[in-house]
């Protein structure tokens, strides 16, 4: 490559990073390469990138002396303090209009943030969300690029070239201003925590309740991908289960049970709670990875503490492990109903236009959530782009309804058998909170206003607030009326 060719520079070369790089090298873009610890660079290039395109910067002056205006830097390192710091470093080596971009799992409101910023010394930002682990950025990502709109055409070609196809359409569009892409890479994320927990509570209910084996397991996994469950989580859940070591026995039960998490599930619960949305399967699934985590007291605890004392299912077997699958679907549903809440509230909150159909489409293949369930939440939102819910959606009103009755038995079950199925059982309740007219919050209102003068509206009256002397001792005074 001779000076100034360079279509892009990647900072970051762990496996993400080397993997986009591929990739961009295979959809013939000349891309440069730089790591902090250099040595990473020369590794790169006589091992992964042999043979390739592909050059390496020793220096990040370097690195930018290679690029084309205007300059594209793409930066795949560790949230938090190290986007800015190499920021910092980038900021005095380029010019106006170079463009910057995030591709790492930034929490959106530093994008926004750091969107303005560089904003205001000229400067293009983008925060893009990347899925599909290792694998999807090798051979097609699923993409989520937001920030300033300007950055768009300079970067589209390079995007929707890498990413994953549904048919001949990219996983890959603009997704807004500021944090926006961001903002829906963090909620794709929390709906995979949701996901995997689901699959986790089922895997439980089969092997402790049913008292199948790993195999009679991967069996129905591999069946369940055949239908309206067929994803990239249920697959890969058979391919675990089936996996054996060298010696013949399954590595899954091998593996201490205690869950990690990088943030983006947790991030997605906090910005539900700051939007005020019921985002609570996402929220018992961190909260489940929580529980998981205090092993030690867990294993103390089972000594102690006893629970049900029939802890196998005495019923038809098969049948359960239908109605599991209804289960499943149906919390799926409320899942992901949960998450375009959260969007759309944010969206409407930050002045964003999102095209939910379009980011379903982004998700339907290359990221990790990828399932032919998402194809309907396209053709849902393509049909009604202002719809509220999905619970709304005539597909998947009726779809829910098909499911109640299975998904009742099966959250009854685990509960007399002593089988923990927060997921399940938060979903269930959350459908029946959302269709229910009357909620016991009347009571909840009284409660407030009782010890804390904190008022309440009444039916007649919506939007006046009232305060009542409850005891016949209280002042007539009452608390300022706010919204959380």
């Amino acid at each position: 490559m001779s000076k100034a060719e360079g279509d892009l520079a990647l900072i970051g070369l762990a496996v993400m990073g080397q993997n986009l790089i591929l990739n961009m090298n295979d959809h013939k873009f000349k891309i440069v390469a730089f790591n902090r610890t250099v040595s990473k660079v020369d590794q790169f290039l006589a091992k992964e990138a042999k043979g390739t395109n592909i050059i390496g910067a020793h220096s990040m002056e370097e690195m930018v002396s290679l690029l084309k205006k205007p300059r594209r830097v793409m930066l795949l390192v560790k949230a938090g303090q190290a986007v800015d710091d190499f920021i910092a470093k980038l900021v005095p080596l380029l010019e106006k209009g170079d463009i910057i971009i995030d591709g790492g799992n930034s929490e959106y409101r530093d994008t926004v943030r750091r969107c303005k910023e560089l904003e205001a010394q000229g400067f293009l930002y983008v925060g893009s969300g990347v899925s599909g682990g290792e694998d999807g950025a090798r051979y097609g990502p699923s993409l989520m690029p937001g920030g300033s709109p300007q950055a768009w055409h300079h970067i589209k070609d390079i995007f929707q070239s890498i990413s994953a196809k549904v048919g001949t359409e990219p996983c890959c569009d603009w997704v807004g201003p500021q944090g926006a892409g961001h903002f829906v890479k963090m909620v794709h994320n929390g709906i995979e925590y949701g996901d995997m927990q689901l699959i986790c509570e089922a895997y439980h209910v089969m092997k402790d309740a049913l008292g199948m084996s790993q195999e009679e397991i991967a069996e129905v996994f591999e069946e369940w991908n055949k239908g309206e469950l067929d994803s990239f989580l249920i697959e890969i859940t058979r391919d675990i289960l089936k996996f054996k070591n060298e010696d013949g026995t399954h590595l899954l039960e091998q593996i201490r049970d205690t869950a990690g998490q990088k943030g983006t599930g947790k991030w997605t619960a906090i910005a539900a709670l700051e939007y005020g949305v019921p985002v609570t399967l996402i929220g018992e699934a961190v909260f489940a990875r929580c529980l998981s985590a205090l092993k030690d007291e867990r294993v103390s605890a089972s000594k102690q503490i006893s629970g049900p004392s029939v802890t196998k299912y005495a019923g038809d077997k098969k049948a359960l492990i239908k109605d599991l699958q209804q289960a499943l679907y149906a919390s799926k549903i409320v899942s992901y109903a949960q998450g375009f809440m959260l969007m759309r509230e944010a969206a409407k909150d930050m002045g964003w236009d999102l095209n939910y159909g379009g980011i379903a489409l982004m998700w339907r293949g290359g990221c990790i959530i990828r399932s032919v369930f998402l194809g309907n939440i396209k053709t849902a939102f393509d049909k009604n782009p202002k719809l509220s819910n999905l619970l709304l959606d005539d597909f998947f009103r009726s779809e829910i309804q098909k499911c109640q009755v299975t998904w009742r038995r099966v959250v009854c079950a685990a509960v007399q058998l002593g089988v923990p199925t927060p997921a399940f059982s938060t979903a269930l309740a959350f459908f029946d909170g959302y269709r229910s007219e009357r909620l016991p919050a009347n009571l909840l209102q009284a409660q407030r206003d009782y010890f804390g003068a904190h008022t309440y509206e009444l039916l007649s009256e919506p939007g006046k607030f009232i305060h009542t002397n409850w005891t016949g001792h209280g002042g007539d005074v009452s608390s300022s009326t706010y919204q959380v």
